[in-house]
């Protein structure tokens, strides 16, 4: 059975390396997320590098997520000093779930603040894309399907989950486009 990938990227105001309270708190807040994202219901795991500690997340190694890759609009720094960005790679049993953990819970909060943090620009933020059981995407992949949304639209190769499209390339719709709740935990 198909597997959702998901593919985050956000230009952060100020480098991930900024001393300031704000950049603290969406660090720690970064923590938090991903602890109660990974214990959601259809979420089956996500590009972690092998060590944190050794530089930015060009420098890291990933495994079978590949070398780590930005698209072509991000045009800040790469070094420990001036990265100025956060992605994350993930993959998830269905739509459902997943679009579940984004607009619920910790990751609503901070959605709801993304704009304390990160640049407004015209290019989509997140991208899906079906992957065949048992394979890892990549960087890359995430990379060239975020492109492609922007430059294209939603369709069976990339989309996102407003305008989103079943394994077998049919377009679909998530019930109820809302989360569950629109309560915050």
């Amino acid at each position: 059975m198909p597997h959702l990938a998901l593919y985050t990227f956000g230009v952060l105001k100020s480098p991930i390396a900024d001393p300031s309270p704000l950049t603290r708190e969406l660090r720690d807040s970064g923590k938090a997320i991903y602890r109660k994202i990974s214990q959601h219901p259809g979420y089956l795991d996500r590009a972690e590098a092998a060590d944190r500690s050794r530089g930015t997340h060009f420098d890291l190694d990933w495994g079978a997520w590949g070398e780590f890759a930005v698209p072509t609009w991000y045009g800040k720094g790469r070094t420990v000093e001036t990265a100025a960005l956060d992605a994350t790679l993930s993959l998830w049993t269905d739509l459902r779930p997943a679009f579940d953990a984004i607009y619920t819970g910790l990751h609503r909060e901070a959605l709801n603040r993304r704009y304390d943090w990160f640049e407004r620009t015209a290019h989509p933020n997140y991208v899906c894309w079906w992957v065949s059981d048992g394979m890892i995407p990549t960087w890359q992949d995430g990379v060239s399907r975020l492109e492609h949304l922007h430059d294209h639209g939603s369709a069976p190769h990339a989309f996102t989950f407003r305008h989103s499209f079943a394994p077998d390339g049919t377009p679909t719709r998530i019930k109820s486009i809302g989360p569950k709740s629109d309560q915050v935990h």
